[in-house]
Protein backbone atom coordinates (compact mmCIF):
# COMPACT_ATOMS: atom_id res chain seq x y z
CA UNK A 1 0.00 0.00 0.00
CA UNK A 2 1.51 3.47 -0.94
CA UNK A 3 2.32 5.57 2.37
CA UNK A 4 -0.12 8.22 1.02
CA UNK A 5 -2.85 5.64 0.99
CA UNK A 6 -2.16 4.45 4.59
CA UNK A 7 -5.33 5.24 6.92
CA UNK A 8 -4.41 7.10 10.35
CA UNK A 9 -3.75 4.69 13.17
CA UNK A 10 -6.02 5.86 16.68
CA UNK A 11 -5.51 3.71 19.56
CA UNK A 12 -8.91 3.08 21.13
CA UNK A 13 -8.29 4.44 24.47
CA UNK A 14 -7.32 8.07 22.42
CA UNK A 15 -9.81 11.21 22.87
CA UNK A 16 -9.88 12.71 19.29
CA UNK A 17 -12.18 15.55 18.78
CA UNK A 18 -14.87 15.78 16.31
CA UNK A 19 -12.60 18.80 14.45
CA UNK A 20 -8.98 16.87 14.04
CA UNK A 21 -8.44 16.42 10.50
CA UNK A 22 -5.57 13.16 10.61
CA UNK A 23 -3.33 12.53 7.31
CA UNK A 24 -2.49 9.36 6.27
CA UNK A 25 -0.10 7.24 8.41
CA UNK A 26 -0.36 9.40 11.10
CA UNK A 27 -0.30 7.13 14.47
CA UNK A 28 -2.41 8.20 17.85
CA UNK A 29 -0.96 6.34 20.47
CA UNK A 30 -2.40 5.17 23.90
CA UNK A 31 -4.51 7.74 25.97
CA UNK A 32 -3.99 10.68 23.84
CA UNK A 33 -6.21 13.86 23.89
CA UNK A 34 -6.84 15.79 20.41
CA UNK A 35 -9.51 18.38 21.08
CA UNK A 36 -9.90 21.38 18.97
CA UNK A 37 -8.95 22.34 15.31
CA UNK A 38 -6.23 20.41 14.59
CA UNK A 39 -4.65 19.22 11.78
CA UNK A 40 -1.59 16.41 11.87
CA UNK A 41 0.58 15.92 8.36
CA UNK A 42 1.60 12.69 6.95
CA UNK A 43 3.03 9.82 9.42
CA UNK A 44 3.57 12.04 12.65
CA UNK A 45 3.30 9.54 15.47
CA UNK A 46 2.40 10.94 18.83
CA UNK A 47 3.21 8.07 21.05
CA UNK A 48 1.30 7.71 23.90
CA UNK A 49 -0.33 10.50 26.96
CA UNK A 50 0.16 13.57 24.35
CA UNK A 51 -2.35 16.32 24.18
CA UNK A 52 -2.88 18.77 21.44
CA UNK A 53 -5.55 21.56 22.04
CA UNK A 54 -6.76 24.68 20.07
CA UNK A 55 -6.43 25.92 16.99
CA UNK A 56 -2.93 23.95 16.39
CA UNK A 57 -1.08 22.86 12.92
CA UNK A 58 1.56 19.77 12.92
CA UNK A 59 3.34 18.69 10.17
CA UNK A 60 4.34 15.52 8.87
CA UNK A 61 6.95 13.20 10.31
CA UNK A 62 6.94 14.43 13.42
CA UNK A 63 7.61 11.92 17.07
CA UNK A 64 5.46 13.68 20.32
CA UNK A 65 6.50 11.71 23.49
CA UNK A 66 4.78 10.88 26.31
CA UNK A 67 3.25 14.00 28.20
CA UNK A 68 4.35 16.76 25.90
CA UNK A 69 1.01 19.31 25.49
CA UNK A 70 0.97 21.07 22.67
CA UNK A 71 -1.13 24.29 21.89
CA UNK A 72 -2.53 24.82 25.09
CA UNK A 73 -3.24 28.21 26.78
CA UNK A 74 -1.02 30.47 26.97
CA UNK A 75 0.09 31.42 30.74
CA UNK A 76 -0.97 34.99 30.12
CA UNK A 77 -3.48 36.64 33.11
CA UNK A 78 -5.16 38.67 30.01
CA UNK A 79 -5.99 35.70 27.98
CA UNK A 80 -9.72 35.44 27.65
CA UNK A 81 -9.95 32.43 25.17
CA UNK A 82 -9.49 33.93 22.21
CA UNK A 83 -9.15 32.03 18.83
CA UNK A 84 -5.31 31.65 18.99
CA UNK A 85 -2.86 29.56 17.16
CA UNK A 86 0.31 27.12 17.18
CA UNK A 87 1.78 26.21 13.97
CA UNK A 88 4.80 23.08 14.09
CA UNK A 89 6.68 21.98 10.79
CA UNK A 90 7.70 18.83 9.55
CA UNK A 91 10.04 16.15 11.02
CA UNK A 92 10.30 17.91 14.74
CA UNK A 93 11.27 15.64 17.90
CA UNK A 94 9.18 16.86 21.20
CA UNK A 95 10.19 14.70 24.23
CA UNK A 96 8.73 13.91 27.23
CA UNK A 97 6.81 16.46 29.26
CA UNK A 98 7.40 19.18 26.60
CA UNK A 99 5.02 21.95 26.52
CA UNK A 100 4.25 24.33 23.44
CA UNK A 101 1.45 27.03 24.09
CA UNK A 102 -0.51 28.76 21.10
CA UNK A 103 -0.75 32.54 20.77
CA UNK A 104 -1.61 35.20 24.01
CA UNK A 105 -4.56 37.80 23.22
CA UNK A 106 -2.22 40.32 22.12
CA UNK A 107 -0.30 38.00 19.60
CA UNK A 108 -1.70 35.86 17.28
CA UNK A 109 0.92 32.66 16.84
CA UNK A 110 3.09 30.51 18.05
CA UNK A 111 5.73 29.02 15.21
CA UNK A 112 8.14 26.02 15.29
CA UNK A 113 9.83 25.76 12.27
CA UNK A 114 11.28 21.97 11.09
CA UNK A 115 13.74 19.80 11.93
CA UNK A 116 14.19 20.66 15.74
CA UNK A 117 14.46 18.84 18.81
CA UNK A 118 12.91 20.02 22.17
CA UNK A 119 14.33 17.91 25.03
CA UNK A 120 12.25 16.76 28.54
CA UNK A 121 10.35 18.93 30.16
CA UNK A 122 11.25 22.18 27.74
CA UNK A 123 8.42 24.67 27.27
CA UNK A 124 8.26 27.44 24.34
CA UNK A 125 5.90 30.15 25.46
CA UNK A 126 3.18 31.73 23.56
CA UNK A 127 3.91 33.78 20.34
CA UNK A 128 7.89 32.31 20.00
CA UNK A 129 9.54 32.08 16.73
CA UNK A 130 11.07 29.16 16.52
CA UNK A 131 13.60 28.39 13.56
CA UNK A 132 15.05 25.34 11.41
CA UNK A 133 17.17 22.52 13.16
CA UNK A 134 17.31 23.80 16.61
CA UNK A 135 18.11 21.60 20.10
CA UNK A 136 16.11 22.98 23.51
CA UNK A 137 17.90 21.65 26.08
CA UNK A 138 16.20 19.79 28.99
CA UNK A 139 14.13 21.91 31.51
CA UNK A 140 15.16 25.46 29.51
CA UNK A 141 12.34 27.99 29.44
CA UNK A 142 11.64 30.42 26.79
CA UNK A 143 9.09 33.20 27.36
CA UNK A 144 6.48 35.08 25.11
CA UNK A 145 7.93 36.23 22.16
CA UNK A 146 11.50 34.86 22.39
CA UNK A 147 13.14 34.31 18.71
CA UNK A 148 15.99 31.72 18.35
CA UNK A 149 17.42 31.67 14.76
CA UNK A 150 18.11 28.52 12.94
CA UNK A 151 20.82 25.59 14.47
CA UNK A 152 21.24 27.49 17.69
CA UNK A 153 21.45 25.23 20.55
CA UNK A 154 19.94 26.28 24.03
CA UNK A 155 21.41 24.17 26.66
CA UNK A 156 19.94 22.59 29.25
CA UNK A 157 18.30 24.76 32.21
CA UNK A 158 18.33 27.82 30.59
CA UNK A 159 15.94 30.74 31.12
CA UNK A 160 14.95 33.32 28.22
CA UNK A 161 12.98 36.51 29.07
CA UNK A 162 10.64 37.25 27.34
CA UNK A 163 11.29 39.29 23.71
CA UNK A 164 14.75 37.89 23.50
CA UNK A 165 16.60 37.22 20.39
CA UNK A 166 19.01 34.06 20.16
CA UNK A 167 21.05 34.30 16.72
CA UNK A 168 21.37 32.10 14.16
CA UNK A 169 24.35 29.32 15.09
CA UNK A 170 24.52 30.51 18.64
CA UNK A 171 25.15 28.46 21.64
CA UNK A 172 24.12 28.83 24.81
CA UNK A 173 26.02 26.71 27.88
CA UNK A 174 23.77 25.25 30.26
CA UNK A 175 21.99 27.25 33.45
CA UNK A 176 22.23 30.91 31.23
CA UNK A 177 19.89 33.36 32.24
CA UNK A 178 19.16 35.44 29.03
CA UNK A 179 17.40 39.01 29.22
CA UNK A 180 19.67 40.63 26.45
CA UNK A 181 19.43 39.17 22.73
CA UNK A 182 22.17 36.59 21.98
CA UNK A 183 24.18 37.60 18.85
CA UNK A 184 24.16 34.67 15.90
CA UNK A 185 27.25 32.66 15.76
CA UNK A 186 28.24 33.03 19.68
CA UNK A 187 28.93 31.91 22.98
CA UNK A 188 27.16 32.66 25.92
CA UNK A 189 26.90 31.83 29.41
CA UNK A 190 26.20 32.76 32.92
CA UNK A 191 24.43 36.00 32.62
CA UNK A 192 24.04 36.78 29.44
CA UNK A 193 27.76 37.14 28.72
CA UNK A 194 29.47 36.41 25.60
CA UNK A 195 32.41 34.11 25.95
CA UNK A 196 33.27 33.04 22.16
CA UNK A 197 32.61 32.23 18.64
CA UNK A 198 30.75 28.77 18.74
CA UNK A 199 34.09 27.28 15.93
CA UNK A 200 32.65 23.96 16.29
CA UNK A 201 28.96 24.88 15.93
CA UNK A 202 30.30 26.88 12.64
CA UNK A 203 32.64 24.05 11.23
CA UNK A 204 29.86 21.36 11.72
CA UNK A 205 27.45 23.45 9.53
CA UNK A 206 29.85 23.92 6.74
CA UNK A 207 31.56 26.98 7.68
CA UNK A 208 34.61 27.71 6.03
CA UNK A 209 37.79 28.23 8.21
CA UNK A 210 38.81 32.05 6.87
CA UNK A 211 35.16 32.81 7.77
CA UNK A 212 35.42 31.67 11.15
CA UNK A 213 38.79 33.57 11.61
CA UNK A 214 37.01 36.54 10.29
CA UNK A 215 34.07 35.91 12.83
CA UNK A 216 36.57 35.36 15.94
CA UNK A 217 38.41 38.50 14.86
CA UNK A 218 35.17 40.55 14.74
CA UNK A 219 33.97 38.91 18.40
CA UNK A 220 37.21 40.48 20.10
CA UNK A 221 36.92 43.33 18.32
CA UNK A 222 33.39 43.93 20.04
CA UNK A 223 33.10 42.33 22.90
CA UNK A 224 36.94 41.22 23.97
CA UNK A 225 36.66 44.13 26.85
CA UNK A 226 33.62 46.05 28.02
CA UNK A 227 33.69 49.64 25.22
CA UNK A 228 31.47 51.66 23.71
CA UNK A 229 29.82 49.09 21.44
CA UNK A 230 28.19 51.46 18.63
CA UNK A 231 31.81 52.95 18.67
CA UNK A 232 33.31 49.17 18.24
CA UNK A 233 31.00 48.35 15.37
CA UNK A 234 31.97 51.79 13.26
CA UNK A 235 35.83 50.83 13.58
CA UNK A 236 35.07 47.33 12.36
CA UNK A 237 33.44 48.14 9.53
CA UNK A 238 36.08 51.15 9.02
CA UNK A 239 38.47 48.13 8.94
CA UNK A 240 37.99 47.08 5.33
CA UNK A 241 35.66 44.37 3.71
CA UNK A 242 33.46 42.54 5.75
CA UNK A 243 32.32 39.01 5.78
CA UNK A 244 28.80 38.27 4.99
CA UNK A 245 28.81 36.64 8.17
CA UNK A 246 30.27 39.55 9.99
CA UNK A 247 27.67 41.30 8.38
CA UNK A 248 25.12 39.28 9.58
CA UNK A 249 26.00 39.98 13.38
CA UNK A 250 26.36 43.49 13.13
CA UNK A 251 23.28 43.99 11.70
CA UNK A 252 21.68 41.84 14.39
CA UNK A 253 23.39 44.08 17.11
CA UNK A 254 21.36 47.02 15.21
CA UNK A 255 18.64 45.25 15.22
CA UNK A 256 18.12 44.88 19.12
CA UNK A 257 15.88 46.85 20.90
CA UNK A 258 16.55 44.72 24.07
CA UNK A 259 20.98 45.42 23.48
CA UNK A 260 22.89 42.51 23.04
CA UNK A 261 24.58 40.55 26.05
CA UNK A 262 28.54 41.48 26.63
CA UNK A 263 31.35 40.48 26.94
CA UNK A 264 33.32 39.68 30.20
CA UNK A 265 34.80 42.24 31.97
CA UNK A 266 37.97 41.32 30.89
CA UNK A 267 39.61 39.82 27.29
CA UNK A 268 39.16 36.32 27.33
CA UNK A 269 40.21 34.76 24.22
CA UNK A 270 39.17 31.57 23.33
CA UNK A 271 37.05 28.87 21.13
CA UNK A 272 34.84 25.60 21.31
CA UNK A 273 31.43 24.48 22.05
CA UNK A 274 29.50 22.05 23.68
Amino acid sequence: MPPESVPPRVHPSAVVGPEVELSPGVEVGPFCLLDGRIRIGARTRLIGHVTVLGHTEIGADNVIHPTAVLGDEPQDLDYSGAPRRLRIGDRNVFREGSTVHRGCEKGDITIVGDDNFVMQNAHIAHDCRIGNRIIIGGGTLLAGWVQVGDRALVSGNCVVHQFTRIGRLALTRGGCRMSRDIPPFCIVDGDHTLRAINSIGLRRAGVKTPVISALRHAFMALFGVRQNLKLAMERLEASGPLAPEVAELLAFIRESKRGVAFGPYQSREGEGGE
